[in-house]
């Protein structure tokens, strides 16, 4: 499509475009015909388009010549009044006849756009549109970027042909060109990233894990989380980059630690979160080395297990005792959806059986113990279906029998509680850290239920469960022992609860003292960095006084007596303050209930807790 607009100073509030079709063939010398003819105008006084290659202007839409009494005309084709029409007289007076025509009522809106009314009236009226290449571009990269589309898209026959019937305007660009334009947007959301960590005055979480690709490459994700002043939680994903082989715990703690110092956030990691493995272990203490003097608590939370890891390697254990019945399901699961006759087959038992389950058998993938419990949960359902069809089906061999359908219900009722909190961990938009120990200490319990059961395999089963368990319990209550004491809802109230089931009354006692000397300890060192922060905005103040007044000297001849009266305080104030905390009722559990609002709102009252909660 070839587009030809151009305006003369008499049309400038009427909007007009006239586009001419061209052949497919044209489109490489569709902007040379477009820029030599742009410009042109019918003795300066309108638009003008093309037909059968000569300039004819759009007046001609609404006119058109006669011979009246001998003389050439120019007649309108609305209220049929004839005006000059010799060559000589061009289509200025054309033009005027249009904007006083009594018989044309309509409005040209071939160039504007119906909008929603700014006021709330659910009118709706028509605006102005001027088309915006490099915006319809970028909008065009962030289609690709949100949706993962190939770069390939823009050479597509179909993408082309739809593209140029929603705007004809719109110039496809080349696979080079929309990379440049990605590669802009990053550098573009990469900047304001930089700037908002670079505000933030408070510690940063970090999650890493490493992927590897179809063609057996390995790649680094890094995500941080942190709550800005607005008290909203912000999760991004600051680097995905490759890792050459080998990935050695050197080169592993290398790649990382050049992240942090790119992004000038080393010295705010508040803790890193990785799978529980090896090779991270050993580059934790790596990164210690380097860190440690900016972390809490001299580094001793900065090392966090991976809780939804944790469920899965506890669950693994667990599946290993019934590995056998799993694999008879996996087999018939897999033989009835391996072509589409044996699908028909299997629906049409269903039907006969009268059974009304709508979910359709799914295959696990090995390596995920959660599409196992969902492939066993459905595979169960069709116990008498699988039955059935063996009668039918003689080549039908891996029918599992009693025991191993008994062992598969089972372990679907044992693993329903790790289904459903995995599913309440995988939240992004809302903290989940107060959710994982009111759920570690229900899966604790279950366990130490299941050691009582009568079946021989899973008795020995939750033995297994419970030794890997423990391995992990130790790291991580201590850490998700805090967060549910600065959960309103909670405090210290359900550590009471929790601990003399799991611990027993004799030892319960000695795992609550400590948690609360953590609390504690935790509450004076981020009431030593408020006291800082206030000093700091003090002397500023105090120096901006001394500069108004004269005075420049430097230091400040009484700031050894600040630091004396500080270290010498009888009490602290931080312990009043946890204390009243934790003094006060709890809040009712009932409805929905947002931390970060209540946070926000209470720091007045709490500012060294409020302090902790978000830094």
């Amino acid at each position: 499509m070839i587009t030809i607009s151009t305006r003369g100073e008499s049309e400038q509030s009427e909007h007009h475009v006239e586009t001419i079709p061209s052949s497919p063939m044209d489109d490489d010398h569709g902007e040379t015909a477009e820029a030599n003819i742009t410009g042109d105008c019918d003795n300066g006084e309108g638009e003008i388009a093309i037909v059968s290659g000569k300039k004819r202007s759009i007046m001609w839409n609404h006119f058109e010549k006669k011979k009246i009494k001998g003389e050439d005309k120019t007649v309108c084709k609305y209220c049929h009044k004839p005006l000059g029409g010799k060559n000589t007289n061009g289509t200025k007076h054309l033009h005027a006849h249009m904007k006083r025509c009594p018989r044309r009522k309509q409005q040209d809106i071939r160039q504007s756009i119906i909008t929603p009314s700014k006021k709330s009236d659910g009118r709706s009226q028509l605006n102005t549109y001027s088309f915006d290449q490099s915006f319809a571009r970028k909008e065009f990269a962030y289609m690709i970027i949100i949706h993962e589309y190939p770069l390939s898209i823009v050479e597509h026959a179909g993408f082309r042909r739809y593209s140029n019937a929603l705007q004809p305007l719109f110039k496809v660009v080349s696979r080079i060109t929309i990379k440049r334009d990605i590669l802009k947007i990053y550098d573009e959301e990469k900047t304001k990233t930089m700037e908002v960590l670079q505000k933030h005055q408070g510690k940063i979480a970090l999650t890493t894990d490493m992927w590897t690709s179809k063609q057996k490459k390995g790649y680094m994700v890094i995500t941080d989380h942190f709550i800005v002043e607005s008290w909203i939680l912000q999760s991004r994903i600051i680097r995905f980059m490759y890792v050459p082989c080998p990935h050695t715990v050197e080169v592993l703690s290398a790649a990382l630690m050049e992240c942090l110092l790119d992004w000038n956030i080393d010295g705010k990691v508040s803790t890193l979160t990785v799978d529980n493995c090896s090779t991270n272990d050993l580059m934790i203490q790596l990164l210690l080395e380097k860190l440690s003097s900016n972390l809490l608590s001299g580094g001793d939370t900065f090392h966090m297990c991976c809780c939804a890891h944790i469920l899965a390697l506890i669950v693994k254990k667990g599946l290993e005792g019934i590995k056998g019945a799993i694999e008879l399901i996996r087999n018939s699961v897999a033989y009835w959806k391996a072509t589409p006759k044996r699908v028909e087959k299997f629906e049409e038992a269903t039907r006969q059986l009268n059974i009304s389950s709508i979910n359709k058998l799914v295959l696990d993938c090995e390596t995920r113990w959660n599409s196992t419990y969902l492939m066993l949960n459905t595979a169960i359902k069709y116990r008498k279906v699988f039955a059935r069809l063996k009668q039918r089906e003689p080549q039908y061999d891996c029918l599992p029998d009693d025991e191993d359908w008994l062992l598969a219900k089972e372990m679907c009722d044992k693993l329903k509680i790790f289904y459903t909190f995995t599913e309440k961990f995988s939240g992004v938009k809302y903290p989940t850290t107060n959710l994982f120990f009111p759920s570690f200490c229900d899966i604790k319990l279950s366990l130490n239920e299941w050691k009582k059961s009568k079946v021989g395999v899973i008795k020995e089963m939750a033995y297994e469960m419970i030794e890997k368990f423990e391995e992990y319990w130790f790291v991580i209550n201590g850490v998700m022992a805090v967060a549910i004491m600065l959960y309103p809802r909670f405090k210290m109230k359900l550590i009471e609860f929790y601990f003399p089931q799991i611990y027993g009354k004799a030892f319960s006692k000695i795992e609550i003292d400590r948690v609360r000397d953590l609390c504690v300890d935790l509450a004076k060192e981020y009431e030593l960095k408020v006291k800082f922060a206030e000093t700091s905005v003090s002397q500023n103040d105090l120096s901006f006084t001394s500069e108004m007044h004269g005075f420049n000297d430097d230091v400040d001849p009484l700031e050894k007596f600040d630091m004396f009266v500080s270290n010498t305080a009888p009490t602290s104030t931080v312990k009043s303050e946890l204390t009243n905390y934790l003094e006060e009722d709890l809040l009712p559990r009932i409805g929905n209930f947002d931390i970060l609002a209540w946070w926000k709102t209470n720091g007045i009252k709490y500012p060294v807790l409020q302090c902790m909660y978000q830094r």
